[in-house]
């Protein structure tokens, strides 16, 4: 993954230490791409040994809509237990209900994003605007304001599976995304989301599917191979379940940063040669639209971390360094 490398070093050589709020130091460069052809290989850092069962442990979690570290321990992901349970900004935040609970993070937004409409009742097109509304499976939960007020409707919105569905059905569509930034519940959350926007976009005449990937925030020493691997085995996935090949990921970082107690670990990362990219291969349990011609979306929920399997993955020695919480 020498593209990797190559941001690395574009960090150390045009970054800027600052600070956060972590307390550690780091040195931060704004705007960072990397793009990668998953026809060639898959993107896993080769220059340390890549914790591909706790990357994918957490994507299992993140299509499942946990939100407990428990659930993601049982999945082979303890990347949130401090955030959980050690963070003492969370752990007096009066929205954490018990031990081990992380709020409303990620998956919880793809899977069962909160939608609100807020109709006003004294327009004359109120009647047909409710109506439409409860035909796209909002229900009406109050009303609010004074006289004759407005109407509130909510229902939870599974964007990941909408997205399945419109690559199935409107695959020339530009809109076929999804996200997990709400403002309203940010306060509610363990740590805000740092990948925020999933953009899948179809070729149809290849049969091919790519995928861009926006993030707001990311620790290039840790989050970045982890977020490499989800988002890469992420598409592979949504591929075989809509009957499309995997092709292009791009990956867009807003702060891309390297905290001071990592400098040594991605600095020795540097002195070492990347290996060839290994394949990632799905279970045959796992069916593939193109062959059964049958539509599937269930599998999104289905899948278990065993399904998913590096094929040729070679890597220098492993390196660790602490998580900043």
């Amino acid at each position: 993954m020498q593209a990797y490398l190559d941001l690395v070093r574009d960090i150390f050589d045009n970054g800027s230490w600052q600070d956060n709020r972590t307390g550690i130091r780091t040195r931060s460069l704004p705007g960072a791409m990397l793009k990668f052809d998953l026809q060639q290989g898959f993107p896993a850092v080769t220059t340390k040994k890549l914790a591909f069962k706790s990357a994918i442990g957490e994507l299992v979690g993140f299509l499942r809509g946990k939100r407990s570290a428990a659930d993601f321990r049982a999945l082979g992901c303890k990347v949130w237990d401090q955030n959980a349970n050690e963070n003492a900004q969370w752990l007096a935040n009066p929205y954490r209900l018990a031990d081990d609970d992380l709020g409303p993070v990620y998956g919880v937004q793809w899977r069962e994003w909160p939608a609100y409409k807020l109709i006003d009742l004294a327009l004359p097109q109120a009647g047909a605007q409710v109506a439409d509304a409860l035909a796209r499976g909002y229900a009406q939960i109050g009303t609010v304001g004074e006289g004759a007020g407005s109407a509130l409707l909510y229902k939870a919105v599974d964007q990941l599976r909408q997205c399945l569905d419109t690559i199935v059905n409107d695959p020339g569509n530009r809109r076929i995304l999804f996200h997990g930034w709400n403002w309203a519940q940010i306060e509610e959350m363990a740590l805000p989301p740092c990948h925020l926007l999933y953009q899948f976009l179809c070729n149809p005449s290849a049969r091919e599917i790519s995928l861009c990937l926006y993030i707001r925030s990311n620790d290039v020493g840790l989050g970045t191979p982890f977020n490499l691997t989800e988002g890469a085995a992420l598409l592979t996935l949504v591929g075989r379940l809509t009957g499309y090949t995997p092709r292009w990921f791009t990956y867009f970082i807003g702060d891309a940063h390297i905290y001071e107690n990592h400098v040594g670990m991605l600095q020795e990362q540097l002195r070492r040669e990347p290996l060839p990219a290994p394949r990632l291969i799905l279970s045959d349990r796992i069916p593939d639209y193109a062959v059964t011609g049958r539509y599937e979306p269930e599998w999104l929920e289905r899948v278990e971390p065993g399904d998913f399997a590096l094929d040729g993955y070679r890597h220098h020695p492993p390196l660790t360094a602490p998580m900043a919480v």
